[in-house]
C-alpha cells in the first residue's frame, strides 16, 4: 500500500510492505535551507506512539556511541528511512517534521503525514523475508552470538526466521485430508520441521509427492535421502542429473472425485528447506493464490514426477513453456537459446526509473551488462551480489565492495555445509524490481539465478509479475534493508568509503543536503523519484 501527503512545503511518502515501511521525504529549496534532519513520529495499533529512531548523535551529543536514539533528539539526516518495527496487516499512522534551529535548540516544522496498513500474508501474493545475515548486528546485542541452531535457541530461530519457517509449515498443513494434496520439488531438505509436516499430512491422507535432486555420489544426495527416509517410496522420486535440481516449490491441490489434482495455490522463491536457508541466508518465500499459475507448475511437477531424463525436460520445457508478455507467468528451465536470460535482461534495459536486485553467485554477462551499463541514464540501479567472503554492490554506474563477514556477531560462524553451495552465502536471493517507484513495476523471483547454467543445465523456476505494486513495496524494503546495511558498512570500512569520522556523526548544519540537491546526483534522483514533489 502506498500514500503520500503534504503538509508546510515538506513531502512524505510511504510504500508500506510486510514487515517494512519505506518512508521518503522530500522539501522545496526554501524548506532545505537550515534543514538539520527530519523527525518521525508513529501512531500504530491501540494508540501506540513512538518516534523512530537512529543510531547517530549531533557532536557532542550525549549517550552510547551508535545506540539507538529518537529522531526528535537527533533528526535523520537522509530522505528515505525506513521503519522495521512494523507487523502485517496492521494499521500506522506517520508524520515528518523538518528540524531546523541549532543542535543545541531544536525546532520542528511539522510537514506530510500519512495512513495506511501493511501487506498482509494472505490474498493473492503473500510475500515474507527472514531477517537473516543484515540483522547481525542486532542478533549479536539480542541473543549474545548465540549459535541458532543450538538446542533451547528456538526463540533465536524463531527471531531470525521472521515468520518465513511458520509460512512454509503452514502452507503444508493446509492439506487437511484426503482431498488434498501437497507437491514438492526440492534442491535441499533438511530441515526436520518440514518433513515432519509432510510426514503428518500424509498420515491424515493427503496426497504427497516429493522430487528431490540427486547425483552420483553427491552428498546433498544422501542427506536428502536421509531426511526424507520416514516417507514411503512409492512418495519420491530422486531427480538424477549431472548438473544441479535446483527447484524450491511446492503446489497444494484440491483432489477430484477422479482423483484428478486441481492445483489452488504455489509456494516459491529463494528458500531450500535447511537450517541455513531459513535462519541465515538472506531468503523469501513468496505464495500466489492463482489456480491457472499453480497449474503451470503442477505440470511440470507431474513431468518431473513421471522420470523422465533432462534431456527430455528441456525439450518438454521449450514445447509448452513459452516466454510471453502476459501480467504474469512462470519461466522454467533447462531450455534453450537462453529466452529466460533475454527477458531479464530486456526488464532491466526497458526500466524507465529504477532497478533493485539482489542475486547470488555468477551472473550472466547480459545481465551484468544490463545491470551495469556503460551509457550514462537516468535510471537508479541498487543491487548486492553475493560471493564467498564479501558483497558486492551496484551503485547506480559503480561498485562497491563490503566485507561480508564480521569478526563480532553472528556473520562470524556463518558456514555453508552442503554440497552444491560452497563458501559462505548471505545473499541467497534471486530477485529484481523494474520500475519500483512508478505504477506498473516488474518482479523477478524464484530459484534461478540468472546465469548461463541456470538457464541452460539446471532445473529452475523463474515467477515474473508486472503491475503489481503491493507486492513490489515488500521487495523493494527488504532488498532496500540488505542494500543499506552493506553500504554502510563499506563507507565504514573501506579505505574507498566515506570513513567514519563523518559518518559515525551527524552535520550541525543543513551541508548534508547538498548531495540530494546536485544535479546527477544519485541521491538526488533518489529524493526527486522516490518522493516527487505534486
Amino acid at each position: 500500500m502506498r500514500a503520500e501527503g503534504i503538509h508546510n512545503a515538506i513531502w512524505l511518502k510511504a510504500y508500506a510492505g510486510t514487515t517494512g515501511v519505506m518512508l521518503a521525504m522530500n522539501v522545496t529549496t526554501a524548506r532545505r535551507t537550515g534543514l538539520l534532519g527530519f523527525a518521525i513520529e508513529r501512531e500504530g495499533p491501540a494508540g501506540e506512539h513512538r518516534w523512530l529512531q537512529g543510531l547517530l548523535r549531533f557532536p557532542g551529543q550525549g549517550g552510547a556511541r551508535l545506540s539507538p536514539i529518537a529522531s526528535a533528539k537527533a533528526p535523520i539526516q537522509k530522505f528515505r528511512w525506513t521503519d522495521y518495527s512494523v507487523y502485517p496487516d496492521s494499521a500506522y499512522r506517520y508524520r515528518v517534521h523538518g528540524v531546523y534551529g541549532s543542535p543545541q535548540a531544536l525546532k520542528r516544522v511539522r510537514g506530510g503525514e500519512v495512513s495506511l496498513k501493511t501487506e498482509p500474508l494472505d490474498g493473492l501474493h503473500q510475500v515474507i523475508f527472514n531477517r537473516a545475515a543484515a540483522a547481525s548486528q542486532a542478533y549479536a546485542r539480542r541473543f549474545g552470538n548465540a549459535n541458532p541452531d543450538a538446542p533451547g535457541n528456538e526463540e533465536a530461530r524463531r527471531w531470525l526466521s521472521r515468520g518465513l519457517r511458520e509460512k512454509l509449515l503452514a502452507f503444508i498443513e493446509r492439506a487437511q485430508g484426503p482431498d488434498w494434496a501437497i507437491d514438492v520439488a526440492i534442491y535441499e531438505i533438511e530441515l526436520p520441521e518440514v518433513v515432519d509436516s509432510l510426514e503428518s499430512v500424509w498420515r491424515r491422507g493427503v496426497g504427497v509427492r516429493v522430487v528431490y535432486h540427486a547425483k552420483a555420489g553427491d552428498p546433498q544426495t544422501a542427506e536428502n535421502e536421509r531426511y526424507l527416509a520416514r516417507l514411503p517410496a512409492p512418495l519420491k522420486k530422486a531427480r538424477v542429473t549431472s548438473s544441479i535440481f535446483h527447484q524450491k516449490f511446492v503446489v497444494l491441490s484440491r483432489v477430484a472425485a477422479d482423483g484428478r489434482r486441481q492445483p489452488t495455490a504455489v509456494l516459491t522463491g529463494s528458500t531450500n528447506f535447511t537450517s541455513n536457508a531459513v535462519y541465515r541466508q538472506a531468503n523469501v518465500v513468496h505464495i500466489v493464490e492463482d489456480p491457472a499459475l499453480a497449474e503451470d507448475y503442477l505440470g511440470l511437477f507431474e513431468h518431473l514426477f513421471s522420470g523422465e531424463a533432462p534431456r527430455a525436460t528441456k525439450r518438454y520445457i521449450d514445447q509448452t513453456n513459452p516466454i510471453g508478455s502476459g501480467a504474469r507467468e512462470v519461466a522454467f528451465s533447462p531450455r534453450s537459446g537462453l529466452s529466460d536470460i533475454a527477458a531479464v535482461t530486456a526488464a532491466m534495459r526497458q526500466a524507465k526509473s529504477d532497478v533493485t536486485f539482489c542475486t547470488a553467485f555468477d551472473l550472466h554477462p547480459e545481465v551484468i551488462a544490463a545491470l551495469v551499463p556503460k551509457v550514462p541514464d537516468e535510471v537508479i540501479r541498487y543491487g548486492l551480489q553475493n560471493s564467498r567472503s564479501q558483497i558486492t554492490g551496484v551503485h547506480r554506474f559503480g561498485t562497491f565492495v563490503a566485507s561480508a563477514y564480521l569478526k563480532e556477531g553472528l556473520e562470524g560462524f556463518l558456514q555453508e555445509s552442503t554440497a552444491g553451495q560452497k563458501g559462505r552465502i548471505l545473499i541467497h536471493l534471486k530477485t529484481i524490481v523494474c520500475d519500483f517507484t512508478g505504477p506498473l513495476p516488474v518482479i523477478i523471483t524464484g530459484s534461478n539465478n540468472f546465469s548461463n547454467a541456470s538457464s541452460a543445465k539446471n532445473d529452475e523456476n523463474m515467477l515474473v509479475l508486472k503491475g503489481q505494486t503491493s507486492a513490489a513495496d515488500t521487495y523493494v524494503c527488504e532488498m532496500m534493508r540488505l542494500y543499506d546495511h552493506y553500504r554502510f558498512r563499506f563507507n565504514q570500512q573501506s579505505p574507498a568509503g566515506r570513513g567514519p569520522t563523518k559518518r559515525l556523526q551527524l552535520s550541525p548544519d543543513d551541508s548534508w543536503t547538498g548531495r540530494y540537491f546536485e544535479t546527477g546526483n544519485l541521491l538526488a534522483l533518489e529524493r526527486a523519484r522516490f518522493c516527487p514533489m505534486k
